[in-house]
């Protein structure tokens, strides 16, 4: 039997700290449960979860071996914690429920503007063989034409080992957001790569469903399974909102190879794609993604993210 608020010593502790039951319940045996008298269990919820407990305090009764290390219950019992008086612990602990009630309520605006973007994408590409899409700009009348992807753009496949061009890799692209997650021109490497511009298009084609992608606001090399695409006759942001879209998403996945799938060329180059006519109308369609990913990035980094370093400085004091 487990009661609310609770601590649990679960199988994976000794990584991500104690956790804590939400409600009354029962538990496998396997699990070790204890509580404390006159205590905010938010309070200690947070220290039982700091670096600090798990890597100073917690480390030195774990034992075994990778997948198969436990915990030492009776030496983590000789572990001697910090003491508050209650009326302190409450007061951390309201602090702390606070700043998770707005990482929640920050969340919830952040994941609302990516559904946004979401649904946008469907509505204003025309879906199902359409000829134009749900919504469009005033002003715009022409249907949209049919244009194989290779006339949209080109892939370029001149290499370099130029030093000083920054290195764009796989793993400084923030998956589905399209923006890097480091200054990468702080970065050190001397590896080969695709040479992109300004205003070319980085498509990860290595598992593309992790949805690797960036437009380029620098010249550099793209070093790994990239597809540099420069755009023909067709507006930068435009192209880069289109390999977004629902129907440039499922050519891409109907990939080569199993254990490490990746586009195919050949069928992506050859599929036909809805486009406007106008480059003005391409313009304002990548103008309004724009806005829409600048909204989403400010949210997460000016809300969210400093909310986070605060908890977790808090936390880790």
């Amino acid at each position: 039997m487990v009661n609310k608020d609770d601590f649990i010593v679960h199988l994976r502790s000794f990584e991500g700290g104690l956790e804590k039951a939400s409600s009354q319940g029962i538990i496998s045996p396997a699990y070790h449960t204890f509580h404390g008298e006159d205590v905010d269990s938010r309070f200690y919820y947070a220290y039982f979860r700091s670096k600090n407990f798990i890597n100073k305090d917690l480390k030195p009764h774990v034992y075994g071996i990778r997948d198969g290390r436990s915990i030492d219950i009776e030496g983590m019992k000789t572990i001697r914690i910090p003491w508050a008086s209650y009326p302190e612990q409450k007061s951390i602990g309201d602090f702390l429920t606070h700043l998770d009630t707005l990482i929640t309520l920050h969340q919830r605006k952040y994941e609302k503007l990516v559904n946004i973007k979401k649904s946008m994408l469907d509505k204003m590409f025309p879906q199902n063989g359409a000829s134009v899409p749900e919504i469009r700009f005033k002003g715009f009348t022409d249907p949209w034409e049919q244009r194989k992807f290779e006339e949209i753009a080109v892939r370029s496949s001149v290499m370099s080992d130029k030093k000083g061009l920054p290195r764009v890799e796989y793993e400084d692209i923030i998956s589905g957001a399209g923006r890097l997650n480091k200054d990468i021109k702080l970065k050190e490497s001397e590896k080969v790569g695709i040479v992109f511009h300004k205003g070319d298009v980085l498509y990860g084609k290595l598992r593309p469903y992790l949805q690797n992608w960036l437009l380029a606001s620098f010249n550099g090399l793209a070093v790994g399974d990239f597809w540099v695409l420069q755009p023909q006759n067709t507006d930068s942001s435009f192209l880069y909102r289109l390999v977004q879209s629902q129907q440039f998403d499922g050519v891409a996945n109907q990939s080569t190879g199993t254990k490490m799938p990746r586009a195919d060329w050949k069928l992506v180059s050859k599929t036909k794609f809805a486009m406007p006519h106008s480059v003005d109308e391409q313009a304002a369609i990548g103008a309004y993604f724009e806005h829409l990913d600048t909204l989403i990035t400010l949210h997460q980094r000016e809300h969210i993210k400093p909310i986070l370093e605060v908890k977790r400085v808090k936390r880790n004091e």
